[in-house]
């Protein structure tokens, strides 16, 4: 928590966050990263004033569990002198406690924030999904929090100015608007009327600034030799695998029949001869004729609707 110090800007972190987002969809899957399509709304989280600090605490957290669907988990907040703005005890559960700076007393509206981020860790200790390194794992619980629905408020407890500041979290505030700015282009949200910081909504502006950048790239600009290789396969496949599905769906055109040729009536001819008996069909599907005089009509022969290969013993 930066609370009156020097407050880092850019995106030093930017690597590690992306890492974090795949970490996410590979860990969760695609459909279960779906199910956070409604982020955390400003009134579940609202602390007035007046509110009982240690009830309104309890409440806030418990709608964090909500929203990041932890039923079992119940989450014991208190309030103490220290460094940083929280920390939370990683036990087997399901009580949990949380410690918050005393700070908070009189800067309950940015309870909700410091909640987003420790009741996050509990959600990734259950998951069991971490990175190597304390810096590392922060950033992953930063950037989870943000992409899930709840981390707006992390970015929303940014404010700057002449005299002072604050931020909450490790990643810069471009960086928790580049990932709420992943998640909105994905959700279709925009986080951004609910900003109160006007801070946040310039950080947040930059972030997307990037990520629409990012969108823009060519794929594999940075990927080796067999990166590309396998990336092209995987694409001709995939290519493969929709063409098929088309022609599965297509219906089956309806059969061509060819018009028969115009011939006499077989009282018209002179006597037997070419014209005069019934049709049967000549090999590979050149045409059709009437027998001649002596030729036995056989059976397979007659396969007018595709080439026939039988031969008839005259």
């Amino acid at each position: 928590m930066a609370n009156g110090g020097p407050v880092e800007h850019g995106y030093p972190h930017l690597d590690t966050v992306r890492a974090s987002v795949t970490a996410l969809y590979k860990r969760l899957s695609y459909d279960t990263v779906h199910t956070f399509a409604t982020s955390v709304a400003p009134a579940d989280v609202a602390f007035a004033d007046a509110d009982d600090l240690h009830l309104g605490a309890q409440r806030v957290a418990r709608e964090m569990v909500r929203h990041y669907r932890l039923p079992d988990a119940r989450m014991i907040v208190g309030f103490r002198e220290m460094t940083h703005a929280a920390n939370v005890e990683l036990a087997a559960g399901p009580e949990y406690f949380i410690e918050l700076n005393d700070r908070f007393r009189t800067h309950r509206r940015d309870i909700g924030a410091a909640l987003a981020h420790e009741v996050m860790h509990v959600y990734l200790h259950r998951l069991d999904l971490s990175f190597p390194g304390t810096r590392d794992t922060e950033i992953l619980t930063d950037t989870a929090a943000a992409y899930l629905g709840a981390g707006w408020l992390l970015l929303d407890a940014y404010r700057e100015d002449g005299a002072s500041s604050q931020k909450l979290g490790y990643l810069t505030p471009e960086e928790f608007g580049y990932v709420l700015a992943k998640r909105a282009l994905v959700f279709g949200e925009d986080p951004s009327v609910w900003f109160t910081s006007p801070q946040a909504y310039t950080a947040y502006a930059k972030g997307m600034e990037l990520a629409l950048r990012d969108g823009r790239q060519p794929p594999l600009t940075a990927a080796g030799w067999a990166g590309r290789r396998r990336y092209a396969r995987d694409r001709r496949h995939a290519q493969d695998r929709r063409l098929l599905r088309l022609r599965v769906r297509r219906p089956r055109a309806a059969a061509r029949l060819l018009p028969l040729p115009d011939l006499p009536p077989a009282h018209q001819g002179a006597g037997p001869g070419p014209g005069t008996g019934p049709l049967r069909a000549v090999p590979n599907g050149a045409g059709v004729r009437h027998l001649g005089p002596g030729e036995a009509e056989h059976p397979e022969s007659l396969c007018l609707a595709r080439p026939c290969r039988a031969r008839v013993e005259g």
